[in-house]
C-alpha cells in the first residue's frame, strides 16, 4: 500500500514538472500570452516588416499594451499590413504613430507605440497612418560599405 501512495506522489511530480517546462517553454518562444480581457484590433502598413512575427508585443512607454494578431501583405500598395490587438483599457489617439524596434542589438521585434495629441481616439478597425519600418541590419552594413568604396573611389 505504502509503495503505491509514493508512485501516485512521483506520478503527480513528474507531470506538474511537464506542465511547467511546458509553460516555460511556451513562454519562452512567445507563444503563449495569458490575456482573456477584450481587446481592439488596429492596422498599419510598413514597407519592410523585418523578423516582426505573429504574437509579438506591442507597446508604449515600454509596458505591454497588446500583441500583433495578423501579418499579411496589400497587392494594391505592395507593402506588409500588421493587425493589432490591444487591451480595451489602452486607448489611443488617432494620430498614434507605430514604429518596428528591436529589443536589444539582435534581439526580438516588436511594434512600440507613439500617442499622438488628438481628442479622438483609435476604433476597432482603424488604420494607423503614421509608421515607421523595421531597420534592417543587412541593409544599413551594404549602405555603409557601398558610403565607403564611394567615397574612397572619389578620393582618387
Amino acid at each position: 500500500m505504502e509503495k503505491k501512495s509514493i508512485d501516485v506522489w512521483v506520478g503527480a511530480f513528474v507531470v506538474v514538472g511537464a506542465a511547467a517546462l511546458l509553460f516555460l517553454a511556451l513562454k519562452a518562444g512567445n507563444l503563449l500570452s495569458l490575456n482573456f480581457g477584450p481587446t481592439y484590433a488596429v492596422s498599419a502598413q510598413f514597407e519592410d516588416i523585418g523578423g516582426l512575427k505573429v504574437g509579438a508585443p506591442v507597446k508604449s512607454a515600454g509596458v505591454v499594451v497588446g500583441r500583433v494578431a495578423a501579418i499579411g501583405f496589400d497587392t494594391r500598395t505592395y507593402q506588409a499590413r500588421v493587425t493589432m490587438d490591444i487591451d480595451h483599457h489602452d486607448q489611443f489617439p488617432v494620430d498614434t504613430s507605430a514604429k518596428i524596434l528591436t529589443s536589444g542589438l539582435l534581439g526580438d521585434q516588436y511594434i512600440g507605440l507613439e500617442p499622438g495629441g488628438s481628442e479622438k481616439n483609435l476604433r476597432n478597425g482603424a488604420m494607423i497612418q503614421n509608421t515607421q519600418s523595421a531597420i534592417v541590419l543587412e541593409n544599413l552594413i551594404g549602405q555603409f560599405l557601398y558610403n565607403k568604396a564611394a567615397s574612397s573611389g572619389s578620393n582618387k
